[in-house]
């Protein structure tokens, strides 16, 4: 089955501010970050969200239920033009009593087969996963 296109629109709002729209959300993309996230955060966003839905997907269909789940990515950035994603590491925290090797798992499956953001971005990006796992 063939997966439909990914269509988002943007509309200016003035300075560096638009209103994004996709199919069924909405948000506000700002070069400041203040009225929402800059273009470079919801990529950062996007990462994360991802793979933690990954993750979340993985445990659950391997009957590991977990009471709480949460991850936290950290870039660093070029320090010149274009100021990439140069090194990342994604931390997932889970709560409950869920095997280290379940969690060693489903975050390896869903950065080398499931994640798309991941394999939509550059490869040669520095990228680091760790976790800890609270009973």
């Amino acid at each position: 089955m063939t997966k439909p296109p990914t269509v988002v629109d943007l509309t200016w709002l003035g300075d560096l501010r638009f209103a994004g729209n996709g199919h069924k959300a909405s948000l506000t993309l700002d070069s400041a970050g203040l009225a929402g996230p800059s273009p470079v955060q919801a990529l950062g966003f996007a990462l994360a969200g991802c793979m933690t839905t990954d993750v979340a997907h993985i445990l659950t269909k391997g009957r590991h239920p977990f009471r709480a789940l949460r991850s936290r990515l950290v870039a660093d950035r070029s320090q010149e033009e274009p100021h990439r994603f140069v090194r990342m590491t994604l931390h997932v925290t889970v709560e409950g009593a869920v095997p280290a090797d379940a969690v060693e798992r489903a975050i390896a499956l869903s950065r080398e087969k499931y994640c798309s953001v991941w394999h939509s971005m550059r490869q040669d990006i520095e990228f680091t996963t760790t976790h800890d796992i609270h009973p």
